[in-house]
């Protein structure tokens, strides 16, 4: 079974950036995309965005549209999440999933995710 391992989160403050790094323990190649997703406390988790491991393609929540960047290293099995122009509202454990094969239910729904990281935390202070 693959094993995701995010890193990269931390405390920064508003208007700041992190990347966050997602480094897989082997290539699925069964599964087309990986997700980011994000939960903060007391809020069910939410689509932050994906990428296709093939095309590189992405697609992104609107609340980060222009803000967050996904990119991908095929040969070193990892896929990043730039994030720039932090709010505090963006406070919350990221996580890293792969997309399940076949899966037609919408690339934003976390049910159509497996082999979840544990998360990092990222804390926006204003």
């Amino acid at each position: 079974q693959v094993q995701l391992v995010e890193s990269g989160g931390g405390l920064v403050q508003a208007g700041g950036s992190l990347r966050l790094s997602c480094v897989a323990s082997e290539r699925t190649f069964s599964s087309n995309a990986m997700g980011w997703f994000r939960q903060a406390p007391g809020k069910e988790r939410e689509f932050v965005g994906r990428i296709s491991w093939s095309t590189g393609r992405t697609y992104y929540a609107d609340f980060v549209k222009g803000r967050f960047t996904i990119s991908r290293d095929n040969a070193k099995n990892t896929v990043y999440l730039q994030m720039n122009s932090l709010k505090p509202e963006d406070t919350a454990v990221y996580s890293c999933a792969t997309e399940r094969p076949g899966y037609s239910g919408g690339y934003y729904r976390p049910r159509g995710y497996s082999n979840w990281g544990q998360g990092t935390q990222v804390t926006v202070s204003s």
